[in-house]
């Protein structure tokens, strides 16, 4: 896919490139075949596709958590300047999960600052870094209760503090907010949306939700059955700003159809 820097104020993401990336396991199961994928600095980028099709296979090889038997992965800081996470730069790399994970004898606090602790930081300046990410997703009255005390949506909003509190250039989502109700779900993804337009970072989300890739995302890419190739590479032709109202706009109907169309095609 053809790279073009995208028009984002104050873009501090990183770009990545993936080139004829082929991953297979044992018994011969092929899980991506062929993929070739560009993601501009600073772009916010949805993965569509069938159970299995090898999404969060991609998202773990950009991560650098898995390498591919054909092909690359490479990530840049700015133009021809690649990252190298394995020498010393998880900090500029985030990755959520579709569970919490959170610790559950370690207060909000404690659990948002862990990564800076790992990094070791100062206990001072962690804590405050930590006080600051879980503000940005509006949870300071829970910042001393514990993940048993909290709901679904507010574990998740920790994790997202969490992945946040390193300042990171590249955010990788892997369905983080599938197993939450619906309301739940649309704030966060509006939380998701606010923090990436003020931080300017390069976000990978996976998702199964058409509606979700079509009102988060810049982009979407839809890949087909195993093993995955992509079908579709579609840019979503909506406005920037995204008020939850969009969600009952024809405009907003026309993209989650062209989305669902490219997922049969693909053989959701």
């Amino acid at each position: 896919m053809q790279y073009s820097p995208l028009p984002i104020a104050q873009t501090s993401g990183i770009r990545v490139r993936v080139s004829g990336v082929r991953r297979s396991f044992e018994g011969g199961v092929v899980a991506l075949d062929g993929i070739d994928l560009d993601v501009a600095p600073g772009e916010f980028l949805a993965i569509l596709g069938p159970s299995g099709c090898g999404k969060s296979t991609l998202l773990r090889l950009i991560a650098g958590l898995d390498s591919p038997q054909a092909g690359e992965v490479q990530t840049f800081a700015r133009e021809n300047v690649q990252v190298a996470w394995a020498a010393g730069r998880r900090a500029d790399l985030a990755y959520v999960f579709q569970d919490a994970h959170l610790l559950p004898w370690r207060s909000v606090l404690q659990n948002v600052a862990l990564p800076l602790e790992l990094m070791h930081q100062g206990r001072g300046q962690r804590l405050d870094a930590s006080r600051r990410a879980i503000e940005l997703v509006g949870l300071t009255e829970a910042v001393d209760r514990f993940p048993a005390q909290l709901s679904g949506g507010q574990r998740m909003r920790v994790s997202l503090a969490r992945a946040m509190v390193t300042n990171p250039r590249l955010l990788l989502l892997d369905e983080p907010f599938a197993a939450l109700d619906e309301i739940t779900r649309q704030h966060l993804d509006e939380q998701l949306r606010r923090l990436w337009a003020a931080m300017g970072m390069t976000i990978i989300f996976v998702t199964h939700s058409t509606t979700e890739a079509a009102y988060l995302a810049q982009r979407a890419v839809v890949m087909t059955r195993r093993p995955g190739r992509i079908i579709a590479d579609h840019r979503i032709a909506l406005a920037d700003e995204r008020p939850a109202a969009l969600r009952g706009s024809a405009e907003f109907a026309q993209e989650t159809r062209v989305l669902y169309s490219a997922l049969e095609r693909g053989g959701a």
